[in-house]
């Protein structure tokens, strides 16, 4: 049963892909299913209206643009629903993912997602859905009880505007503490679906890397501390125990509102695509 939830849950997944390999899109289209979502994320330094670029190349291969949206990075105001119009418009992005953005501080008019959202901008726009962020690990800077807190309000703005609202993930090193997150999230809001991070197959020097970024270091350490050996076999030339875990979960209880997986792939999109496609054609 482990296997063919594993096989449903990577057939629903999604994959991210960063501006700087677009050229290699047509790839990623053909080892996935027509029309996967794939995630663009926001690049320090890349203005946002560069994106649509990007969005048109990810669109223009057979695929489903889904952009980040990181509100300390939205320099302006006009700018941003500029922006919205157009990804809506010409490229019929119907989805962002909404975050806060890694900033120190706030480029333009918005402090957080929060903010984004309760000017509306987005349901205004056309977007008819948008994702937003969880962490299994807690918040690398924000208390737990204000990432709730935030949650309720996040909850409560969507059904009055109307949009469809999802859970991204933060990927973890450590599959029981995400079956846990996955666990609360499951009993405080039945009705949120839940796509869980994971990181897809990723040298573990260079996974090491990107884990100090997002706020993951702590069950990395953990790992490490164990020996080198544990910590390489569980971060990263392999990660189908994640996945594993994932679906063992959702098989054994009712009410699991994991519905995906969302693979990042930290500058190997073809390489996770066809991880991804490995797990789709194995009987």
């Amino acid at each position: 049963m482990a296997s063919a939830s594993a096989a449903e849950l990577v057939a629903a997944s999604s994959l991210e892909i960063s501006p700087r390999e677009l050229h290699r899109a047509p790839a990623v289209a053909a080892l996935l299913p027509a029309d996967s979502c794939v995630y663009i994320p926001s690049l320090p330094g890349l203005p946002l209206m560069r994106t649509l670029d990007a969005i048109a190349a990810v669109r223009a291969a057979g695929l489903d643009p889904v952009p980040h949206v990181a509100a300390r990075r939205i320099a302006d105001r006009a700018a941003f629903g500029e922006f919205l119009a157009r990804a809506v418009g010409q490229h019929g992005v119907h989805r962002v993912l909404l975050l806060g953005g890694d900033e120190p501080n706030p480029r333009g008019p918005y402090r957080d997602s929060l903010q984004v959202l309760e000017e509306g901008v987005v349901s205004k726009a056309g977007i008819k859905e948008i994702g937003i962020a969880g962490y299994p690990e807690g918040h690398p800077r924000v208390p737990a009880a204000d990432v709730e807190r935030a949650l309720e309000r996040k909850m409560a703005l969507t059904r009055e505007q109307g949009l469809g609202v999802y859970m991204v993930t933060q990927f973890s090193f450590a599959p029981k503490r995400v079956v846990e997150f996955c666990a609360e999230m499951a009993r405080r809001w039945p009705d949120l679906p839940v796509y869980v991070g994971v990181a897809g197959p990723t040298d573990p020097a260079a996974l090491a890397r990107y884990a100090a970024r997002c706020g993951v270091s702590a069950s990395f350490r953990a790992l490490r501390n164990l020996g080198t050996g544990i910590a390489r076999l569980v971060t990263h030339d392999d990660p189908n125990e994640h996945v594993a875990a994932i679906a063992r979960y959702c098989a054994q209880r009712d009410g699991c509102n994991v519905v995906g997986m969302h693979v990042y792939s930290f500058g190997g999109a073809i390489r996770t695509a066809a991880w991804m496609k490995e797990l789709l054609d194995r009987p």
